[in-house]
């Protein structure tokens, strides 16, 4: 089969390989999915960066969001058959309730080799099935950036309708947020510093967007949009120049799901800020298989696409790297493998 490796982490876009790897065969409780279509995230480019925070094994088959059709199944599989649809879980072993502490062990294009393959063996408790109204490309899209921002806005803040939230860019993670924030009457407020992509948010059902470059104090705008009390929830995804601020944004008692540090470690954290807010910050690593079930009812309820920006051919991968790293996406990114 065809497959990418990585020879080893921090080696660049360029040294991504592509290679014949024998097909794999499923054990007990796991099934063999022909891969039709996978998807980048912002952790992705970290790997081939070096940037990281996890270190990889070398020749690792990149990429943790993938979907496809189940071709075959071990013994003892129960929740999906032949023929099924399904995207692979982030982590492949934590089909719900606490994490556990070994759960990075077990991260697809981290831990274990991921997606960039024409096959890949998963755990039965490893996958979910795709919703029946999108296509196996949107699904494609769900497992890693999808799944962490509902564990911020649903797990964690408890969101409900009437309440807030604070989204900072326009990646994968805050457009999946401010698509479930629409769907759900939460209110949503977005940052970016493209006027372009804020009217595309805007059209996606944002009720407030802020140009962080011309009002580079966006926490005040955000407390002026919400009357003075601040919002419910802010998606930390920048943390450098950003969680300062994202605390005075929200409201006394608010919550903050740290996700990523786009721009860098927040070191200026200040310890009085979280007491000053009475603020419960959360770090959210993707979520377990029961979450991504719960997000994919949602999504199936409220018949949400995710938006992808552009599709790359398999033999564009490093070019679909490059477009991630240019920072002009707007949405998900997609390498279709079948």
């Amino acid at each position: 089969m065809r497959a990418y490796q990585l020879p080893k982490g921090g080696a660049g876009i360029d040294a991504l390989t592509k290679v014949d790897r024998p097909n794999p065969k499923p054990g007990h409780r796991q099934v063999l999915v022909k891969v039709a279509a996978c998807s980048l995230n912002f952790r992705d480019l970290g790997i081939v960066r070096g940037t990281y925070r996890v270190s990889v094994p070398e020749n690792i088959v990149p990429l943790s969001d993938g979907a496809g059709e189940v071709v075959e199944v071990g013994s003892g599989v129960r929740r999906v058959k032949v023929g099924d649809k399904v995207a692979g879980c982030f982590f492949q072993r934590w089909p719900g309730g606490e994490a556990p502490a070994d759960a990075h062990a077990t991260a697809l294009g981290g831990g274990i080799d991921g997606m960039l393959a024409e096959y890949v063996v998963l755990e039965e408790d490893g996958v979910v099935k795709v919703p029946a109204h999108l296509s196996i490309e949107e699904g494609a899209t769900l497992p890693c950036a999808g799944v962490t921002v509902w564990h911020a806005m649903m797990e964690h803040a408890k969101l409900v309708g009437g309440q807030s939230v604070l989204l900072q860019g326009t990646g994968g993670v805050s457009i999946f947020g401010l698509q479930f924030a629409h769907a759900l009457g939460i209110q949503a407020i977005i940052t970016s510093s493209s006027d372009d992509k804020l009217a595309k948010a805007n059209k996606l059902g944002a009720s407030h967007t802020i140009n962080y470059k011309t009002t580079p104090d966006w926490e005040k705008a955000a407390m002026e949009f919400t009357g003075g009390r601040g919002v419910d929830c802010v998606v930390e995804v920048g943390g450098a120049g950003t969680l300062a601020r994202s605390f005075g944004a929200i409201r006394v008692g608010g919550k903050i799901g740290m996700i990523g540090n786009l721009s860098g470690p927040a070191t200026e954290l200040n310890p009085g800020l979280i007491m000053g807010r009475r603020a419960n910050i959360q770090g959210i690593s993707v979520g377990s298989t029961q979450m991504f079930e719960a997000m994919n009812r949602a999504i199936a309820a409220n018949a949400i696409k995710p938006v992808i920006d552009k599709v790359f051919g398999f033999d564009e991968a490093p070019a679909a790297y490059k477009h991630m790293a240019s920072g002009a996406h707007f949405g998900k990114i997609v390498i279709r493998v079948a």
